[in-house]
């Protein structure tokens, strides 16, 4: 399996190549030069473990990697760290089934494909023989920092540069990722939103002299964003194991059709959903639910991608994003994967900020729904279930219930339908107490945790904790145009 660029087809490249590059030359994006299909029977699946299922899927992605190679970054990714013995519990409420992901280091769904991209870095670095130390460049609207920096601390021959939007995450992300213990990890904020943090690392990955001094002094960047492919493959584990797992459980029947539902910002996390539709799972619609920064919601409804709007802090920030970088993957696909088209429209996007698909492209958008939720439909949400079932769920996987409840209402559809929920109502403790228990959401932070345990009966997670005593090590600030300053600062240049 080779994978070649969203904007040119010219230079394949093998599995361990893109994972050590992350975005390729030319600006694009990795994709394969095909999606494989599913080489197991889903009942034969449905007797797997978590473990299991991702060697099945990786196996057929990570070709140059060997069955050994691939079960040990497997057993050390999916181990101790995750605090339930399933890894990934699927709870049913209200009619559907809630993956929930966020039961890892740090109590989102990045955990699933941040606890093992590390070891395919450090394994596909001895691989193509790296000599340099790799620097691992990320922006974040605020849980992937924290997942990159936990599955990186401390890897021998890696150094991990996170940025966050200073004031544009929950404080809960913020103590995370500040409090991170680790010589090999820096964290700075940036004066502007997650957008200015993701143009801005794209610009130094682009940056051919400073490529230069960098491999002169013994580095070479890497990316732990979605838009690394070794980010995606892993993401495609869980939506097998949530189908083949209701199929155990006698709630579907092989070869029946569910609907997954994702809570959608940077768009990786749905399109590992389309990959493994593709790959021959059952999945009838993907339904892409948008806060209120909902350029995606607008973009499948209308065929116009247009980030020239507001940006919007909302409750459910992680998903605060106007420039879906993973979209581009989709663009190219319903482009009839023709580089030439692709790289037109993204001309259009860095220029004008917006561009328009044909409707040739957009009939190939037949299988996606797209639906958004305001915050007070968020928090309405929240408390309903809440009231409903005793379910408690984070704001963005509110969203995502709040989206599915729409297309229900709209199209009368009762297919069975997974949930992807992507955040423990932990780390938005204060968005999720303003809707289950308003007169409580002044609380102090932990007093505020402690309550929604309560209220939950759920036990804190450890990783919050943690947050209560733990001293912050990271305290850097920098202006949005001064990121390159922050990593040269870092790395001693």
């Amino acid at each position: 399996m080779l994978y070649h660029s969203t904007r040119s087809k010219e230079k394949t490249v093998t599995a361990s190549q893109a994972i050590l590059k992350g975005l390729s030359d030319d600006g694009g994006l990795f994709v394969p030069e095909a999606i494989p299909a599913l080489d197991k029977s889903l009942t034969e699946l449905s007797q797997m473990t978590y473990k299991e299922i991702a060697y099945e899927i990786l196996k057929l992605y990570l070709t140059d990697f060997t069955k050994e190679e691939l079960e040990n970054c497997i057993n050390k990714a999916y181990d101790t760290k995750f605090d339930t013995e399933e890894i990934v519990p699927l709870a049913e409420a209200d009619g559907a089934y809630y993956l929930e992901l966020f039961h890892g280091a740090t109590i989102a769904f990045k955990d699933m494909a941040l606890s093992i991209l590390p070891h395919f870095m450090i394994t596909a670095a001895k691989k193509n023989q790296v000599k340099n130390e790799i620097v691992i460049l990320t922006a974040t609207s605020g849980d992937t920092g924290k997942a990159a920096l936990a599955g990186f601390a401390d890897v021998a021959g890696t150094r991990i540069v996170v940025f966050y939007p200073k004031n544009g995450v929950s404080p809960i992300q913020e103590k995370q990722m500040v409090t991170q213990r680790g010589e090999n990890t820096s964290v700075v904020g940036i004066t502007g939103n997650f957008d200015d943090a993701q143009t801005g690392v794209k610009m130094i990955f682009s940056d051919k002299e400073l490529e230069k001094e960098m491999d002169a002094k013994g580095f070479q960047f890497s990316s732990a964003n979605s838009i690394n492919i070794g980010r995606l493959v892993p993401q495609i584990v869980y939506y097998v194991y949530s189908y083949v797992k209701l199929l155990a459980e006698g709630k579907i029947k092989e070869g029946e059709k569910i609907n997954v539902v994702v809570p959608t910002g940077n768009f990786g996390n749905i399109l590992a959903a389309f990959y493994a539709k593709n790959m021959g799972l059952p999945i009838d619609k993907l339904i892409c639910a948008s806060n209120e920064n909902k350029v995606l919601y607008d973009f499948f409804q209308t065929g116009t991608y247009d980030r020239n709007r507001q940006f919007i802090l909302t409750s459910s920030p992680s998903m605060d994003i106007l420039i879906s970088s993973n979209l581009e993957r989709l663009i190219y696909r319903i482009a009839g994967n023709d580089p030439d088209k692709n790289v037109a429209l993204m001309h259009s996007l860095s220029q004008n900020g917006s561009y328009s698909i044909t409707d040739e492209m957009r009939k190939e958008l037949a299988d996606f729904r797209g639906y958004y939720a305001s915050e007070e439909e968020t928090t309405d949400t929240i408390r309903d279930l809440y009231e409903k079932c005793g379910y408690v769920i984070d704001t963005h996987t509110a969203v995502a219930a709040a989206a599915y409840n729409k297309y229900k209402k709209e199209t009368g559809d009762h297919t069975k339908t997974v949930i992807a929920s992507t955040a423990s109502p932990f780390k938005f403790s204060r968005s999720v107490m303003k809707a289950i228990a308003p007169d409580k959401a002044e609380m102090e932070e932990f007093a505020l945790v402690d309550e929604l345990s309560a209220l939950a009966g759920v036990p804190v997670p450890k990783a919050v904790n943690e947050l209560r005593t733990a001293p912050v090590v990271h305290d850097h600030i920098y202006d949005k145009s001064a990121m390159v300053d922050a990593v040269k600062a870092f790395l001693g240049m």
